[in-house]
């Protein structure tokens, strides 16, 4: 004998058979599962996935129509007369396609516990988009007090650091303390940089006395130049590179690239990491088809790019079409990044980009629609996301949010369906195509620094032809015996400007422990020397973390007080603030002084 159930599915509750949000009314049969306002077909046994159930009234009231078949089916199904075929086998191929071999059984139980759970009536909580601002190296002389600068402007300040019991009393109880050591891997969990946008770096090589030093290192905060130096714990190779190649590598993803991250384009994957498929009307019992394709020739300079390509048909209550990457195996981190940045050659449409937080079916979202200009390669960018808990968008609870995610997967999609249910005015069925050369995220122009070192000048000293080293500060002329400090730290600064990270390379003179306020030099080449306050470089790196005009920039500072005058603000006149843009200004891009080393001209 044979049972029959009926089971009537709402509004975005089906996030694989009802992505458009259509209220349809399905009968379950022995070897059967019939959608009535559908039409799908599947060969399936109720007692598969309900053992111990004879009725399934899961919503009411539920809607009769009349069962019409005679056979079991295989491949196209027909519906009513005035409906057109639905492809079962593309159905099927879709499925296997995205998720493997289908599961019916686990399908039909996840339908069921989406069903029978109360839908959520709380608004989304907003994103929340951090800015907080890494220091490493926080206890050293430089380090300590960028972080008070930080705090005493209200910033969000992070500190990485070895020891914590240290930290704690020289910071403070309210510091964010992260404890980890650049030159072990190991210890730089990604948690860790959860939330980080922007670095300074003033991880240094210790560099102390031979004959040791007080327990306030009162010599070797006089300078090196007034002791016999020697390297103190790890090595400059070690700290300087190896460990500047691990702190590179533990924020990249964190801080963002100057360029952006590409997610498609022809720089890499065009064929590459990115699996397309299609996914259209099909899995709701649509006719609509798209598929995507590679033009060898198609981009505007002649070379491959990606096309999505279709007809899109409203018939059996169809009408969107979509392509769909699978899930990406490692996520990206987008959450440093501004916007999508798209480069397309429209057809007159509205499209839609979809990006996915998760690998699941029905999971968060975020959407946003662009128009296009027949015939002409346009840059569509995105910088504000719809987030909604709806497949495809067809929104509840939906706001705009900006993008900070980390995206699973993309999806392109054509659609008589706005995010919010209304219809796409440029909808038209038929054929379309849409050429895109790439999809990448963006940083918002101006561009600031994201990374901001503090390394030393004369680091392109010790090997620069015809330089008279007597007259060289002692790190230069001892460079070889101070297990070639100043050539690590080169290095380090290379790795640094290959990274792609927006950065500031800042190379103090002597450091001193004077107060801050002495009138500056700024300059490029590594050619200068002389003295300035650490007090001085912690407010240049903080000022440089919000100035389009440092980013990019290397450059050597002093102060215009000789080293043999100690510089004193006087109580009764101090020292205005200074404005470091003025000096930020004029520097110039691509002047590290290695054009003295490589026999390159200086750029004007």
């Amino acid at each position: 004998m044979e049972s029959c159930y009926c089971l009537s599915v709402l509004p975005s509750t089906s996030s694989l058979l009802n992505p458009q949000g259509i209220s349809s009314s399905y009968t379950f049969k022995r070897n059967y599962l019939d959608f009535h306002q559908k039409v799908l077909v599947l060969p399936i046994c109720t007692k598969q996935f309900f053992p111990h159930t004879n009725r399934l009234d899961l919503l009411l009231p539920k809607q009769t129509l009349p069962l019409k078949y005679t056979r079991k089916h295989k491949g196209v199904i027909f519906a009513a007369s005035n409906r057109q075929a639905w492809d079962f086998g593309r159905f099927f191929r879709t499925l296997y396609f995205f998720n493997g071999p289908p599961n019916p059984a686990k399908f039909i139980e996840s339908l069921i516990e989406k069903l029978s759970s109360s839908a959520s009536t709380k608004p989304l909580k907003k994103m929340e988009t951090s800015g907080t601002v890494l220091v490493t190296g926080a206890t050293g002389g430089v380090g300590r007090r960028v972080v008070d600068i930080l705090r005493n402007k209200g910033l969000p300040v992070r500190a990485l650091v070895r020891n914590k019991e240290k930290a704690r009393s020289m910071l403070g109880p309210d510091v964010d303390l992260i404890v980890g050591d650049v030159t072990k891997t190991e210890t730089l969990s990604p948690e860790y940089f959860q939330g980080v946008r922007k670095v300074i770096n003033a991880i240094s090589v210790i560099v102390g006395p031979k004959e040791g030093d007080t327990p306030d290192r009162a010599k070797y905060s006089q300078g090196i130049k007034f002791f016999e130096p020697e390297i103190k714990g790890d090595s400059p190779e070690k700290v300087e590179f190896i460990g500047m190649k691990n702190l590179i590598n533990a924020v990249k993803n964190s801080v963002g690239l100057k360029d952006g991250k590409l997610l498609f384009g022809s720089k890499g994957n065009i064929t590459g990491k990115l699996a397309w498929g299609a996914l259209d009307d099909v899995v709701m019992g649509g006719v609509s088809a798209s598929e995507f394709q590679v033009d060898p020739n198609g981009n505007e300079d002649g070379g491959p790019t990606g096309l999505f390509k279709g007809v899109v048909s409203t018939a059996n209550n169809g009408g969107f079409t979509s392509i769909r990457t699978k899930n990406l195996s490692v996520p990206e981190d987008l959450s440093a990044y501004d916007g999508i940045e798209m480069r397309v050659k429209g057809d007159g449409h509205r499209y839609k980009l979809i990006l996915r937080t998760s690998s699941d079916w029905d999971t968060v979202g975020y959407t946003a629609s662009f128009d296009t200009i027949r015939d002409q390669w346009q840059t569509v960018m995105q910088a504000r996301f719809l987030c909604s808990l709806a497949f495809f968008f067809v929104t509840r609870n939906a706001s705009f949010f900006p993008l900070n995610l980390s995206c699973n997967l993309i999806q392109l999609m054509y659609s008589k369906f706005e995010y919010d249910g209304k219809l796409n005015p440029t909808f038209e069925e038929g054929s379309f195509q849409l050429p895109f050369s790439s999809i990448r995220a963006y940083i918002n122009e101006p561009i600031t620094p994201r990374f901001v070192h503090v390394s030393s000048a004369g680091v392109t000293r010790p090997d620069r032809p015809g330089l008279d080293l007597s007259k060289q500060p002692p790190a230069v002329r001892l460079n070889k015996e101070l297990d070639f400090i100043l050539t690590y730290k080169l290095k380090g600064e290379d790795l640094i400007r290959e990274s792609g990270i927006p950065y500031t390379i800042v190379r103090p003179c002597a450091l001193t422990e004077e107060a801050a306020g002495a009138d500056l030099i700024f300059d490029q080449g590594d050619n200068i020397t002389g003295k300035i306050s650490r007090e001085e470089i912690a407010r240049i790196c903080v000022a440089a973390l919000g100035s389009q005009y440092a980013c990019g920039k290397t450059f050597e500072v002093k102060s215009t007080v000789p080293f043999s005058e100690p510089y004193v603000i006087d109580p009764e006149n101090p020292p205005p603030d200074k404005d470091y843009d003025e000096y930020f200004k004029n520097l110039k891009d691509g002047i590290t002084g290695k054009e003295a080393l490589e026999g390159t001209p200086v750029p004007v």
